[in-house]
């Protein structure tokens, strides 16, 4: 009797070893950069209702669990999916609508592709982005006379690659009542003359742009979905988007309800009274895929269109200094509001005064150490007495590597050899906190995060230019920047602790590309290809 006893001990002991624990996925048979605290590999992890349910060597997951979807990477490489920590996704959408003027190479290339985008957009405003006079052999900026010959009765405005200029004819300028120069603080209209050009700096795109008609709610949807699809298909997995009106959150908030919107956003609220009110009157919004906790504020323009404020004149342009776009008053009070009701706020800083000023204001705010993660978006330009100013109250530096890539050509002009030192000085910043999230600013630059990587690693362009790379001193390592786009990204977003990694707990968001970019030789980055996004272990894009 008793061996009988132990015989069906035995089985019922070999029975509940045998049972494996049940997962939604598994994927194995992979490299799995985890970018945990000690940037571990693994080959395989476990997925249930959306979350990392464990990470480990293929035979111990496929031992331990079993699914009912298996995915063989088939040694792949796998990454956590890519975060975006300071983009545009609404306006980059809204790009997609638009007339495409991106790497021209000429005013009158310009003029061509906006008139083939006419034909087959032939009513309302006419809205092209992305020009960049530094591309041509003619760098001055130009002037209207032929949007206004071409288009008389329809009112045109074409948007500097920056955001930050555009170029209007005179049926925009009519349609918003300019009928000469006006006096206005942070911005410029540019006259030849005594005439108005049609180019528009900073503040002043906002006379004419204020009259464009605001997208209808099927335009909107095709905005947000368009810009999803392409970022998916990019191995993005969350974006930032900074500087939206509370209204267009209320619309996203409806589409992720509605199942139609999937995208995981981190969305900073504009600089406007009405944004102020909304949200510290509802408080911050977080679900799994939208997260309102921050503002985004605007301390001066762009390098290129000379808008960012300099504490000395730029060297090609001994009468401009840039500007900072509302007085040091405003940006003190924005400060103690977004302090007093415990929000982030994030300052577009490019120019080394307004870095200064910012930087100065976020200390006497803060006062020490703290984790507010205040942060100032591109510091781009930061003159040497003023780094430490980050570290000394946790500033976080948000930076777009890609931007150095862009801007190393025309650069020194503006800046000369001793202010270009503290220019896109990426490692510097590092320094500071120990960590920095990395972007892209697109639609400024290319969506694509491992141009990100690339440019934050290697510092040189497509071409290998220059060789030895730009400013080398202040490249990243390729842990550092991987990091960047994910797990430090996350952080800047209060959010490390459910994404930018691979962890149990985590929300199971990864990317399977078809070449290593971390062992990989630089002309071997840019051609790797992303071949799935999985968002919630959800398959949201596959290469075709």
């Amino acid at each position: 009797m008793k061996s009988f006893i132990y015989a069906l001990i035995s089985v019922a002991i070999l029975s509940s070893c045998g049972k494996k624990e049940q997962a939604d996925i598994i994927v194995y048979n992979a490299k799995v950069y985890t970018v945990n605290a000690n940037f571990d590999t693994a080959q395989a992890f476990a997925i249930m209702d959306g979350k990392i349910l464990a990470v480990g060597k293929s035979d111990e997951i496929r031992r331990q669990f079993e699914a009912d979807e298996s995915i063989d990477a088939l040694g792949k490489t796998v990454y956590p999916g890519f975060i975006d920590a300071h983009a545009h996704f609404f306006g980059y959408g809204q790009s997609l609508q638009t007339a495409d003027l991106r790497e021209t190479k000429s005013w009158e290339e310009v003029i061509q592709r906006l008139t083939d985008f006419a034909k087959t957009h032939p009513d309302g405003w006419l809205i092209g982005n992305g020009w960049d006079q530094n591309d041509w052999a003619d760098k001055a900026f130009p002037t209207n006379e032929q949007l206004t010959k071409l288009f008389p009765n329809r009112p045109v405005i074409l948007n500097r690659i920056d955001g930050h200029a555009a170029i209007v004819n005179q049926k925009a300028f009519d349609d918003a009542g300019i009928k000469s120069e006006q006096k206005l603080v942070g911005g410029d209209m540019l006259t030849e003359n005594g005439k108005l050009t049609g180019v528009l700096i900073d503040n002043a795109v906002g006379l004419v742009e204020s009259k464009i008609p605001s997208p209808d709610a099927k335009l909107a949807e095709k905005i947000l979905t368009d810009a999803q699809t392409n970022c998916f298909a990019a191995g993005l997995t969350t974006i930032d988007d900074c500087g939206l009106p509370f209204e267009a959150v209320d619309f996203i908030e409806k589409l992720q309800k509605d199942k139609k919107l999937k995208m995981r956003l981190y969305v900073m609220l504009s600089d406007a009274q009405k944004n102020y009110d909304y949200l510290f009157k509802r408080g911050a919004i977080k679900t799994d895929r939208l997260n309102v906790r921050s503002f985004k504020v605007y301390a001066d323009g762009a390098l290129g269109s000379r808008g960012a404020s300099l504490l000395k004149p730029y060297t090609d342009m001994p009468n401009k200094s840039g500007f900072l776009l509302s007085d040091q008053k405003h940006f003190e009070e924005v400060a103690e509001k977004i302090a007093s009701h415990n929000f982030q706020m994030c300052t577009h800083a490019i120019g080394d005064s307004a870095n200064r000023v910012i930087l100065k204001i976020y200390n006497n705010i803060l006062k020490g150490k703290n984790d507010k993660r205040w942060r100032i978006e591109h510091a781009q330009v930061v003159n040497a007495k003023d780094f430490d100013l980050f570290g000394c109250a946790s500033i976080v530096p948000s930076v777009q590597p890609t931007h150095a890539t862009s801007d190393m050509y025309w650069a020194r002009q503006r800046l000369g050899n001793e202010r270009l030192k503290g220019a896109y000085a990426y490692k510097q910043l590092l320094k500071q906190n120990g960590w920095i999230p990395l972007g892209t600013d697109f639609p400024v630059e290319n969506i694509n995060p491992l141009l990100t990587f690339y440019a934050a690693t290697v510092r040189e362009d497509a071409k290998g230019y220059p060789k030895g790379g730009f400013q080398f001193e202040n490249a990243l390592t390729p842990e550092e920047a991987l990091r960047g786009m994910t797990i430090w990204a996350a952080k800047a977003n209060f959010e490390e602790h459910e994404k930018g990694s691979i962890e149990k707990g985590k929300f199971a968001d990864f990317v399977i590309l078809d070449n290593d970019i971390l062992k990989s030789s630089p002309e071997n980055i840019l051609k790797t290809k992303v071949l799935k996004t999985y968002l919630n272990g959800e398959k949201v894009y596959e290469a075709k």
